[in-house]
């Protein structure tokens, strides 16, 4: 992928904030995955899943904290 998508980790809000973390979880599976076809097979396998589903927000909390920092919206 070579398209320029990510300007800043600056937002305006929290919600923005959670908002890019989750794009940034997307986007970290589309890098490491980049078959469509495939990713839409493996989707049953984790979709059912509590591990799988605690996992994927496990990702996207750390990219939250990656975010908030970048903001500093705990001092605020």
């Amino acid at each position: 992928m070579t398209d320029t998508w990510l300007e800043t980790l600056i937002t305006d809000t929290p919600q923005a904030g959670f908002e890019l973390a989750i794009t940034l979880s997307r986007r970290g599976v589309k890098y490491t995955q980049p078959d469509p076809a495939m990713l839409k097979k493996l989707r049953p396998e984790y979709a059912d899943s509590a591990d799988g589903l605690t996992a994927a927000s496990h990702v996207i909390a750390v990219n939250f904290q990656t975010v908030a920092a970048a903001n500093n919206y705990w001092r605020r």
